[in-house]
């Protein structure tokens, strides 16, 4: 990573990032925006042009001089200390599954330890395996509250017809990650017998939620996901609310009884269909 005046530059595989100031690049960002999730939705760019005269920063990620993914925080605060809300990262779909979104977080650690942010704060679908990838186990995100329905009902492409449910992530930059949860010590059959939310295959060859185990005494704990809980989503709606509805209920106990998503176990075995997060007493 290079850093050059105000600027944040990260180069990767012909992949520039950089923070967005003016009009016309923001702009840009908004279009992007529009292509990813609809254009209904996408934030004015007076909003984003606001944010970063105050607090706030875009970052965007470009290919050739093509914007091809961007990333939008604002200033937040708690009543206790300012920090910085993490708020949209987009790719565009011809760009995905090359390790820009990792890129763009790691550009946005810079500048905002440049600002004199200490913490960073965002929130995902849990469901979103990819997601629970990056943000916990390669970045070091900790999750500790479960938002049912963040957004309420949302009618863009990625999430029409299911709850909006969130974790809430927090990245405390000033710290280097720790090392990943060392699984081999308990191996992917413990943690599959483990697994708070159990499940089987349905009449559709999908893995579905079944039964949930009760909480464990001793530390860690796991909770599988789908690998794929988008393909889940377009094919069967009711498998993907199962999903939705028992993995809420386990997290939000979880969390009231103090335990703390501190890992996520990447399962790279293709006949086994679930990742897993590792959880931790706080």
């Amino acid at each position: 990573m290079i850093i050059t005046g105000e600027k944040a530059i990260v180069k990767k595989d012909e992949i520039e990032i950089r923070s967005l100031y003016r009009i016309e690049e923001l702009e840009e960002v908004r279009k992007l925006e529009g292509k990813i999730w609809g254009a209904e939705d996408s934030i004015p760019t007076h909003q984003t042009i606001t944010a970063v005269k105050n607090g706030g920063m875009v970052l965007g990620a470009y290919s050739g001089g093509q914007l091809v993914a961007f990333q939008y925080s604002f200033a937040g605060f708690n009543g206790k200390m300012p920090y910085l809300c993490s708020h949209i990262l987009g790719t565009d779909p011809d760009f995905r599954n090359k390790g820009i979104g990792e890129e763009l977080k790691r550009a946005q650690r810079v500048e905002a330890l440049k600002l004199g942010y200490s913490l960073i704060t965002w929130t995902y679908d849990p469901l979103e395996s990819i997601n629970g990838y990056l943000n916990i186990a390669k970045l070091g995100g900790v999750c500790s509250t479960y938002i049912p329905n963040c957004y309420g009902e949302m009618e863009d492409l990625l999430n029409s017809g299911l709850p909006s449910d969130r974790f809430l992530v927090e990245w405390h930059i000033e710290k280097e990650k720790t090392a990943d949860f060392n699984d081999g010590e308990l191996g992917l059959d413990f943690m599959l017998a483990n697994s708070l939310v159990q499940w089987h295959w349905d009449e559709k060859e999908l893995p579905v939620p079944s039964g949930i185990l009760p909480l464990p005494k001793q530390e860690p704990a796991f909770v599988a996901i789908p690998k794929n809980f988008r393909k889940i989503r377009e094919t069967s709606m009711q498998a993907a609310v199962e999903w939705r509805m028992k993995t809420r209920a386990v997290f939000t106990e979880l969390f009231e009884r103090g335990w703390l998503v501190t890992g996520f176990h990447k399962n790279s075995m293709a006949e086994i269909p679930v990742q897993f997060y590792v959880l931790s007493k706080k």
